[in-house]
């Protein structure tokens, strides 16, 4: 019996440590698809357009750090803090909006509530390439078109809907005892949710910055479209300019790609622990 035993423990261990090299190695490899592009992109970034095409795999013979220089006077530095512009004001104003329906909708009842509720969740259904010719029209009528807020409006459009979601389903498993205790205290409704609500909600706030920052800052159709001046002009579609009709700098080019995907990433790194414990609080209620 004691043999079988130990025979039966050892296979398990066998078993597990079998599953745990599987695991591993499938991480790795999944690692090493996702992380290569990137690390190809940042050490082509220090090489000239000839030794990117003639050792496309190898290591820059000579460090072409002045590429970043020359793509910072290119132009990347306005077409940078216009993205962080846009982006700054899409986060606050989505995330601020979201919070006070997401607040009404788990906390009060009213009529039409449900109907609201629907509302706001239809508008995950709808993509952002089908409403670009009334879009177009709309920015014209209101007088934003070639205007930043031509941006900011349309992206905060469509990303209240996720955030909403993502705020009330949070929002329900706050215990109300707090809110009471608040409200006895001499608290109104807004106090209750600049003290209280969002003070306890840090990690879905931040999951939800995460989520519009990366779609704002990545954006492409919009600004092209809706955008005619260079000076105005965000990340994604200034990076065109860097394309010439006979020849491109593809070293200039790939540091100036570098440089737009620097502040996502850190960003990422930096929020990464509130950004999965936000989405899994963001999900677990409805």
């Amino acid at each position: 019996m004691m043999k079988e035993r130990t025979r039966n423990i050892k296979t398990q261990r066998v078993f597990s440590r079998l599953q745990i090299g599987l695991v591993f190695g499938f991480l790795l490899i999944y690692f090493v698809v996702i992380a290569y592009p990137l690390i190809w992109m940042v050490i082509s970034s220090f090489k000239d357009t000839a030794t990117i095409f003639g050792d496309t795999w190898g290591l820059p013979q000579e460090w072409k750090i002045g590429n970043y220089a020359t793509a910072w006077d290119l132009g990347i530095s306005s077409y940078f803090l216009n993205s962080v512009l846009v982006t700054t004001l899409t986060c606050f104003i989505t995330v601020l909006i979201s919070a006070f329906a997401a607040y009404a909708l788990s906390r009060f009842e009213f009529k039409g509530k449900m109907f609201f509720f629907l509302l706001i969740s239809a508008g995950l259904m709808f993509s952002p390439q089908v409403s670009l010719v009334p879009l177009y029209q709309l920015t014209q009528d209101l007088g934003i078109y070639n205007t930043y807020w031509a941006l900011i409006l349309p992206y905060v459009a469509f990303q209240i809907p996720l955030t909403v979601l993502l705020f009330r389903a949070h929002f329900l498993g706050i215990d109300k005892e707090l809110e009471e205790s608040a409200f006895l205290d001499g608290c109104t409704s807004m106090g209750v949710l600049f003290r209280i609500i969002l003070p306890l909600s840090t990690p879905i706030v931040l999951t939800a910055t995460v989520l519009i920052s990366f779609f704002a800052w990545n954006e492409f159709m919009f600004s092209l479209v809706f955008l005619d001046d260079d000076s105005l002009k965000t990340i994604p579609t200034g990076l065109l300019a860097f394309r010439g009709a006979v020849s491109t700098n593809w070293g200039v080019m790939l540091a100036g790609l570098t440089i737009s995907a620097l502040p996502i990433v850190i960003l990422f790194l930096l929020t990464q622990k509130y950004f999965i414990s936000g989405l899994a609080e963001g999900g677990v209620k409805g």
